[in-house]
């Protein structure tokens, strides 16, 4: 059969069974064919067999229905007349016997229906005769296992004789139902649940505005069942599908679905729905829990026609009692009342260790008002939730222990925590507004607190940059609160409150924030400033001078970030490595974070984890990694109104567009940062635009531009305090200075940078300054600076900071009249500049080889040349151009030391190159290699 175009749009992963239905009309066309689909309650039997009816008329089918009724069982031919109905034109041309059997069967004759084998005679002969005349017929019959009986027998009759006329008969009825269609030989397709990304799917698209965790929650409920996933929603306001309310902890059932589930379960004996209510409210599945809370030495006996029915399992590995489908969880609890649920709850909770955070939940759900001591319990339970990773719980439980809150203070206190740590952490911004009006409402005394305040800035400075105003909220709510004694929950939101401050800081770019956030750590003492506060204070806000005494401090967090589960701290130990070249100890960490937040967890800090990750692929060359990277960022960014978080994406999309030579792009970014920046006092994004714009001018050789925004950034001779971005800014500056004369800045920004820590932070950044040192020289040329940075250990890990060395070395080779030598370092840095795609880098180091008279033919890709190895080709074009140069002098008998001398590299490096000819060339000696190196490599 052609496959119909035509598919319904709410039908989501169902490829596999449309292709099966396709199939099995493709095959009816030609000799006829009947099929059954089995399957749970609402896995969608009925939606493919509206799915199928439509395609099969669009592929020239009659389409006949028929459909099962409980109402109807006993009603003789009921289902045979929905089918006979529309094909009673047809009847009076049959033989007048069977015309007579169908009329009677109709009840339009006087005679009674005759033997059911007639019967079933005369519909085949009908159907056949109407799909000579009109073409091939599909009997679609849903809920067989409720068709009448006589119609049933007549119809497995049908089934078993459609072998010739293309005539398809397609059924569907649960699993486990008998029918006439079942064990008569026809074949079965059994309808599974949908998968997890089509679920997903499903219930965006008929959901759209539901958060991805309420999403996440709702789809393991339903466990793929299509009915269960569109109607679990149902009964969730708009609070809880936003994620603004606390969700059940067990979800409600629609009518439908109560149909479903909760039949089975309603014919149970009460004292195994008290035993299953105990189980549904425990979670744990452990049997001595639900044997304590009976209170009965043979209680769990009651088990026993639960696990008849099929409802529940004990395993026979871990011995926890398990339920054979999530919603019969959602049918014991809806057929329990208010007070069984609540005597349930003080059961457990009785059974339970003081100081359980199960304990605390089962008392706070047993609560029927207001609780003081339950709401203080349930305070605790939240930040306890939080160091464990999960952000959106925390707040769940905050707002609850608010509703048991009595009095106004403690009820707004907690509103406000919970509107920080979702400014801070979740990342909704919309709703921070909301949740602090509410905790005004409640205490208007309240609206100064820390947690307020906090929540108020993280809103200012994320969604409208608004630096000044959060920094006076801020400095304002932390120098009047006292600082917690020993008390982590209170303590948390004193780490929030400093952790966006430190933002507030970063974004300024202004020294003044920065010294006002070191005197208030100073004058206050946070308890946090044992720990990782002065790690960000020092290795964030000032590296160039105060990174080094902490590095081998951060060293070890990194080491232990696998192991680390609060997000919080993920997000501060990358933050703090962000400008010291420790990003890639903590990209499994970040990584873990984006994907909490793509499940609807931390959003802020999965945003903020994506842009670390940015930084960390621009860095190493991956920059169409940092494209997709920053793209999903930016989206969500838009998503939920994080603007001033943004401009890292768009600074970061900007310099891959500067270094590729996408003017445009480039000087469209930056623009765009500085008139949202500078109205707002963003010194940072000023930062960001003078570096995209210099990088651009620089690609471009338009030095004097180049020199000009970086200029304006900073007086040569002092490395600025406060800016951690000079770091990104050292060789860039140099250069501009040495390509339009200002020699002595040059000099003298060099001399700055080495009496700080800079040279001593990573090896990146010795080998930058080794750099910059050299190229500062313009009397002569340092060869062991210049050698030293390009031989740096590791130095392919930032491969467009080398090729740039290798470029500027190249660059004073040929002007001093050392072709050769030039040639190699050149050749290099052209290689890397194609590979990155760096188009205006590539220019400007073919430009060099051209001047030196050397021809530059555009690189193979590895991936070209690899394809050549393999067809057979020239493996010369292996070889790196250092690797070809040093083979060819070797080739000829000179010594390393002597190779080395003419290369202008040293011994060691010599040695490398060789090592690798001598691995691509297979070949195992210098006599080795001087036959490899004349005759040609097949």
């Amino acid at each position: 059969m052609a496959s119909a175009s035509l598919t319904p749009p709410a039908l989501i992963g169902r490829s596999a069974e449309l292709a099966v239905l396709d199939g099995h009309f493709g095959t009816a066309r030609a000799r006829g064919a009947a099929l059954m689909l089995t399957g749970e309650a609402g896995v969608g039997k009925t939606a493919l067999l509206e799915a199928a009816a439509l395609r099969t008329s669009e592929a020239g089918f009659r389409v006949l229905r028929i459909s099962g009724c409980p109402f109807q069982r006993g009603v003789s031919f009921a289902a045979l007349n929905q089918l006979l109905q529309p094909l009673a034109e047809g009847i009076p041309a049959l033989p007048a016997r069977q015309a007579e059997t169908l009329q009677a069967v109709r009840g339009l004759s006087e005679e009674q229906p005759t033997e059911l084998l007639a019967i079933a005679n005369a519909v085949h002969a009908l159907l056949e005769r109407t799909a000579a005349e009109a073409g091939p017929l599909a009997l679609i019959v849903d809920d067989v296992a409720w068709v009448d009986r006589p119609s049933a027998t007549v119809l497995g009759t049908l089934a078993r004789a459609l072998r010739t006329g293309p005539i398809a008969l397609l059924g569907a009825s649960r699993t486990g139902d008998e029918s006439f269609l079942s064990n008569i030989g026809i074949p079965e397709y059994e309808v599974r649940p949908l998968d997890d990304v089509s679920a997903n799917e499903l219930v965006a698209e008929r959901f759209p505005a539901m958060t991805p965790r309420v999403r996440r929650r709702l789809v393991a409920e339903a466990r793929g069942n299509p009915l269960a996933l569109l109607e679990l929603p149902v009964p969730l306001n708009d609070s809880q599908q936003r994620e603004r309310g606390t969700l059940p902890a067990v979800l409600p059932l629609t009518e439908r679905l109560k149909g479903i589930f909760s039949t089975r379960v309603a014919a149970l004996p009460a004292a195994t729905r008290k035993l299953l209510l105990l189980a549904v409210l425990d979670g744990s599945g452990e049997l001595h829990i639900l044997q304590r809370a009976l209170g009965e030495p043979d209680g769990l006996a009651g088990l026993s026609p639960a696990e008849r029915a099929g409802l529940v399992q004990v395993d026979g590995v871990t011995g926890r009692l398990e339920f054979r489908h999530p919603l019969t969880r959602s049918a014991v609890l809806d057929l329990s009342t208010s007070e069984e649920r609540r005597r349930a709850h003080l059961a457990l909770a009785a059974e339970l260790p003081e100081g359980s955070e199960h304990r605390a939940r089962h008392l706070a759900d047993a609560a029927v008002g207001p609780d003081d001591q339950v709401a203080a319990l349930l305070h605790e339970v939240a930040y306890g939730t939080l160091r464990r990773g999960d952000a959106v719980g925390a707040i769940t439980t905050l707002l609850r222990a608010s509703e048991l809150s009595a009095t106004g203070t403690d009820k707004a206190r907690r509103l406000a925590e919970a509107a920080c740590l979702g400014a801070n952490i979740t990342g909704d911004l919309r709703n921070v507004r909301a949740l602090l009006d509410n905790a005004d409402h409640a205490d208007p005394s309240g609206v100064d607190s820390l947690a307020a305040a906090t929540a108020a800035a993280s809103q200012l400075l994320n969604g409208e940059g608004d630096v000044d105003t959060a920094h006076r909220l801020l400095i304002g709510a932390i120098d009047t609160h006292g600082w917690p004694e020993g008390n982590e929950t209170v303590e948390d939101i004193f780490r929030e409150a400093l952790n966006t401050l430190l933002m507030v800081c970063f974004y300024s770019g202004r020294p003044e924030l920065w010294l006002s956030f070191e005197n208030v750590v100073k004058r206050r003492r946070p308890p946090t400033s044992g720990r990782l506060l002065p790690v960000i204070l020092s290795t964030l806000g000032d590296p160039a001078y105060g990174a080094l005494p902490f590095l081998d401090r951060l060293d070890h967090l990194i080491s232990g970030l696998h192991q680390q589960t609060d997000p919080v701290r993920i997000f501060g130990i990358a933050l703090s490595a962000s400008y010291i070249d420790r990003l890639p100890g903590c990209r499994g960490a970040l990584r873990r974070i984006i994907d909490d937040g793509r499940d609807g967890g931390a959003v802020a800090l999965a945003i903020q984890a994506q842009f670390l990750l940015g930084n960390d692929a621009y860095t190493g060359g991956q920059w169409d990694d940092l494209l997709e990277i920053t793209e999903e960022g930016l989206g969500w960014c838009e998503t939920y109104d994080y603007r001033l978080t943004a401009s890292t994406g768009h600074f970061q999309r900007g310099l891959v567009a500067a270094a590729r030579g996408d003017g445009t792009t480039a000087r469209e970014t930056a623009d765009r940062l500085v008139s949202w920046g500078n109205p707002r006092g963003l010194g940072a994004l000023r930062i960001y635009a003078s570096h995209i714009r210099a990088l651009s001018a620089l690609g471009g050789a338009d030095f004097e531009a180049a020199y000009r925004h970086l200029r304006a950034l900073g007086t040569p001779g002092e490395v600025p305090r406060f800016m951690p971005h000079a770091l990104w800014l050292l060789l860039d500056f140099t250069e501009a200075a040495v390509h339009t004369d200002h020699h002595e800045e040059a000099a003298a920004h060099v001399a700055a940078i080495r009496k700080t820590d800079i040279p001593l932070i990573s090896p990146r950044l010795a080998m930058l300054t080794d750099a910059a040192e050299a190229m500062a020289n313009p009397d002569v040329i340092d060869h062991d600076l210049f050698e030293a940075a390009i031989a740096t250990p590791g130095a392919e890990r930032w491969p467009f900071d080398w090729a740039r060395i290798c470029l500027a070395y190249g660059e004073r080779l040929r002007r001093a009249k050392a072709g050769g030598a030039a040639r190699v370092h050149l050749d290099a840095a052209l290689g890397t500049f194609e590979r990155l795609g760096a188009a205006p880098w590539s220019a400007r180091a073919a430009n060099e080889l051209r001047a030196s008279g050397i021809p530059v033919k555009p690189l193979q890709s590895l991936q070209s040349l690899q394809s050549a190895e393999s067809d057979g080709l020239d493996r010369h074009a292996l070889l790196t151009p250092q690797e070809r140069v040093a083979a060819q002098l070797a080739a000829t008998g000179l010594t390393n030391k002597q190779i080395a001398a003419r290369l202008f590299l040293s011994p060691r490096t010599v040695a490398a190159h060789l090592r690798s000819v001598f691995r691509k060339l297979n070949v195992t000696s210098r006599g080795g290699l001087r036959d490899a190196l004349t005759g040609p490599m097949r």
